[in-house]
């Protein structure tokens, strides 16, 4: 029951979110059905996953669409948990590291709110060019387990698909800073995200925050040297800001002018890479920002920027290193928790056509706009709390590695020493402790006294559930 009891004291953590207690009830009730749930088949595989009677499967769809759970303060709670609970955080400079990225998941239904055509840039072969489905944006931020390190999910929203006013101008760029501002960090923070994120608004809005950003560059990209001091008289006129253009990929090609030093990339062993470090005017932000020039021996060549001038060129590389830990967390929040596996669909919706875009909703009725953004709110609450389950499986696997192993109860192939239980061993481990917890724990323990009342002992799954009083 130790991990059950840990978990407990966490998801405690998250109530002022609720409005009631009853609604904290039935948060903690889903959050338990989607770490412990055999399938991810909807809210239908969390009534199956805990073995309550089928009459609460309405409740949970109605959990879901409520306004009593605040999603912004829930996931403002979420961070300030994470940041509490985790016993190590990855720090540079006393600064936490957050990583950035987009998602994109696959829906197929007619009346689902947001969805629409989208391109997937992806270069697997397993998946198609384009799909309908909703367009995402994530935020996580890292922390140490062992020897390895974990993606935590913060948050994330549905960011394209419906405009409510043909007066919003708003780009997927405002969004993520908004999306980042949303959390309430109290803490500066290095901010990690591919060449996507790598234009002025965002650079100008982190500064802005007071953070940094850690990015890759287009291989075309251009920056200039500040321009010589004028001398004689001065002339009318503004001083002259930029110097020299430097392309900078043709630098890729002077090895000489570059250093060697082993690779800082996360899970690489002997390997040497050829760096180059330029402090250059870059002129989308008008301000100095320091280039990495990677050469990697299979790899190839990259050029990294960062608005920190103060850090290291190998701390730069090693930081970017770790962003595909987000893509990670990424696929065991679809494969493992079902955090985007929602089916809620709107009855009063105009069907959307196949290959169809952007939904404008500014010449619908106040009715129908009012309808729409609660579909869209009951999507961003399954999210938010799919992705609260994930990291309260990797903060668990985290913090009591060994404690995991030895609920696990069955077999893999390999265990490699230093590296944590992933989500999916700590998801049976703790499905695998649910019906002691449930059944054992004294009558004045609000949660199972809760899932209890619920549960119908007619079907197999209570039955389990209730099986070590027997």
């Amino acid at each position: 029951m130790r991990m059950w009891k840990w978990w407990w004291e966490t998801v405690s953590r998250l109530r002022p979110a609720c409005a009631r207690t009853r609604t904290f009830l039935w948060l903690s009730a889903c959050l338990a059905g989607m770490t412990a749930r055999p399938d991810l088949l909807g809210v239908t595989s969390i009534v199956r996953g805990l073995g309550l009677d089928e009459k609460y499967y309405d409740r949970i769809l109605d959990f879901f669409h409520s306004p009593a759970l605040d999603v912004r303060k829930l996931t403002r709670c979420w961070a300030e948990t994470v940041f509490r609970v985790h016993p190590d955080l990855v720090r540079v400079n006393g600064r936490p590291v957050l990583v950035g990225d987009g998602i994109k998941v696959a829906k197929s239904g007619k009346k689902m709110p947001g969805v629409k055509l989208l391109h997937q840039e992806s270069e697997s072969n397993t998946k198609p060019e384009y799909i309908m489905g909703h367009s995402c944006q994530a935020v996580a931020v890292l922390g140490r387990a062992m020897q390895s390190v974990f993606a935590i999910p913060l948050c994330c929203r549905i960011h394209e698909g419906t405009v409510f006013s043909n007066r919003d101008q708003k780009t997927l760029l405002d969004k993520m800073l908004a999306l980042l501002d949303s959390i309430g960090l109290e803490e500066r923070c290095f901010f990690v995200a591919d060449a996507y994120y790598a234009s002025g608004k965002i650079v100008k809005g982190l500064l802005g925050q007071g953070h940094h950003l850690v990015t890759l560059v287009r291989k075309n990209a251009v920056a200039y040297e500040p321009a010589p001091p004028r001398e004689g008289p001065r002339r009318p006129g503004r001083p002259r800001k930029y110097g020299a253009k430097v392309r900078l990929r043709s630098l890729l090609e002077d090895h000489d002018a570059m250093e060697e030093a082993p690779s800082p990339v996360y899970g690489e062993k002997g390997v040497t890479i050829r760096f180059r470090t330029l402090d250059l005017l870059w002129r989308p932000v008008g301000i100095m920002v320091r280039f990495v020039l990677v050469v990697h021996p299979t790899r190839g060549s990259m050029i990294l920027m960062c608005t920190d001038l103060n850090l290291a060129a190998l701390e730069i590389v090693r930081l970017y290193g770790l962003r595909f830990k987000i893509e990670v967390a990424f696929k065991q929040a679809l494969r493992t928790l079902g955090a985007y596996a929602y089916h809620f669909w709107m009855r009063a919706m105009t069907p959307i056509k196949k290959k169809s875009g952007d939904q404008y909703l500014h010449r619908k009725t106040y009715e129908y706009r009012i309808a729409v953004k609660r579909k869209i709110d009951a999507y961003h609450r399954h999210i938010q709390v799919g992705l609260i389950a994930q990291g309260l499986l990797q903060c668990l696997a985290s913090s009591h590695p060994q404690l995991v192993w030895a609920n696990f109860g069955s077999w893999i192939r390999t265990i490699r020493p230093g590296i944590p239980p992933s989500e999916q061993v700590t998801a049976i481990a703790m499905r695998n402790a649910l019906p002691e917890f449930i059944a054992d724990s004294p009558g004045n323990q609000i949660f199972a006294k809760f899932l209890r009342e619920r549960i119908d002992t007619k079907r197999v799954e209570g039955l389990r559930m209730l099986a070590v009083n027997e």
